[in-house]
């Protein structure tokens, strides 16, 4: 790669949440809905495309805007928001777009003849008679599509099930025509909801959104949202339309029941809803999720984690970490923005008290890079991972009133290695301190001790 790889994966003011990772080409593309930065909603803005070439996933280009949420004819006054997305290549060799609005209970889909171009309105997933899947009596709700095309036959996943209600049966696969559009096979539930998993296997992690649809090999890998809200689950089967048993949890995106390095239950980040799909690139794996900032759910950033798929079909739930797709730990020299933190809370869990939250400066569409705000007495803020070598010099630049010092750990609560004293300043700021970090692989938390709220635009190795 000619860069080092982070999470989040693209810029610090780019919002792309409910990423779905395709390789088309000799390109990986990332699809997704389209936050802005201190957004008051979910999804205001259109729909944009990133892309990566398969061998080098740190240099992601922007590819613009590729559908504006009144290019539906549904949407002409732009009153409602594009939802979550996904993207299929068709048996006629063009790109088609499926995703719903924010107010409606249909699937929309447009069609472009290249991956990332320009989106045009098609049609409405719809019965034979005509009637717009979704809106049929007897019909649940369609929400989040997920596609797959194999030949001529089309799956797609769609669904809401919220806990508790008896409506919602949970994720449903329905088989389309070569047309894109035309249901050839009534939808059929793959994953139940909360209110219907009695010995399915699936409870305690029954569906509630975001299906997310790959084939590897023969196996169907179904990844979703569960009713635990922050995790992404993976289901699998070798028929795409039934069979489906739950495999486990990939990734949190506050990294509960992850007991490596902390309590199973303990949440170390901002903690939201998830959605997100697994990718194969070059023979490796990644699973794509996203993470929240601002303090609130409606601007979130796409982020990634490398995961093995096992000889017996297994996926193991990952850890968030800084460097995502990078390969390798991140070099211990240098200085990297503090918006790579994969760890961000508070270490006495006061849920009450000022929480500390990713954000940046200016307004969305500024290309300013984030920082973190909100930084009290107790913060924790933690990176992942470093290859460490004759580090002597630890540098952070912060700003704010403040008056105090950062305990510089490899472990959230391990030995303090050393602390770097910091007072008020208007502007950003660089305190540094003599602070010796062992060679070899490391976590790096900087935990804040003292008075009054900082932010942090960085920290530098030397």
């Amino acid at each position: 790669m000619k860069h080092q790889c982070f999470n989040p994966i693209l810029p610090s003011w780019e919002y792309i949440p409910d990423g779905e990772p395709h390789v088309f080409g000799d390109r990986v593309y990332l699809f997704g809905s389209h936050d802005i930065a201190h957004g008051w909603v979910f999804c205001l803005g259109d729909y944009v495309c990133w892309s990566a070439p398969v061998d080098d996933l740190s240099d992601w280009r922007y590819e613009g805007v590729i559908y504006k949420r009144t290019d539906d004819p549904q949407n002409t006054d732009g009153g409602m928001c594009l939802y979550a997305p996904d993207v299929t290549k068709g048996s006629d060799g063009r790109y088609y777009l499926y995703y719903t609005l924010d107010k409606v209970n249909n699937v929309s889909v447009a069609v472009c003849d290249t991956p990332a171009g320009k989106y045009e309105f098609y049609g409405f997933v719809r019965h034979r008679d005509g009637v717009n899947l979704g809106e049929r009596e007897g019909d649940e709700p369609q929400f989040d599509p997920a596609v797959l095309t194999e030949g001529e036959t089309t799956y797609l996943y769609t669904g809401f099930c919220h806990p508790g209600d008896t409506s919602r049966h949970g994720m449903m696969a329905t088989v389309l025509d070569r047309d894109m559009l035309t249901v050839s096979e009534e939808p059929v539930f793959v994953v139940p909801g909360n209110c219907y998993s009695k010995g399915t296997g699936f409870e305690g992690h029954e569906y509630f959104e975001a299906p997310s649809i790959r084939k590897v090999g023969d196996m169907y890998y179904l990844v979703y949202s569960s009713l635990l809200f922050t995790e992404l689950c993976y289901a699998t089967s070798r028929n795409p339309t039934k069979d489906f048993k739950y495999g486990g949890v990939v990734v949190s995106n506050c990294d509960l029941n992850i007991d490596s390095y902390k309590p199973a239950e303990k949440r170390v980040f901002l903690d939201g809803n998830n959605h997100g799909g697994i990718v194969g690139v070059n023979g490796n794996w990644y699973i794509f999720y996203h993470r929240q900032t601002n303090g609130t759910m409606y601007s979130r950033q796409a982020c990634a984690e490398a995961i093995t798929v096992g000889t017996d079909g297994g996926i193991r739930q990952v850890e968030m970490t800084s460097l995502g797709m990078n390969g390798k730990p991140l070099s211990g020299r240098g200085e990297y923005s503090a918006h790579i933190a994969c760890n961000l809370f508070r270490a006495d869990e006061n849920r009450q008290a000022l929480q500390p939250k990713m954000t940046q400066d200016g307004k969305d569409g500024d290309e300013i890079n984030g920082h973190i705000a909100d930084i009290t007495d107790g913060t924790v803020i933690g990176f992942k991972y470093f290859d460490c070598a004759g580090v002597r010099k630890v540098t952070v630049k912060t700003r704010g009133y403040c008056a105090g010092a950062f305990e510089v750990r490899t472990a959230w609560d391990g030995e303090v290695l050393g602390t770097i004293p910091v007072k008020s300043a208007n502007n950003w700021t660089a305190f540094s301190a003599d602070i010796s970090i062992p060679d070899g692989v490391h976590a790096l938390y900087f935990v804040y001790k003292g008075g009054g709220s900082a932010g942090l635009c960085s920290f530098t190795l030397e």
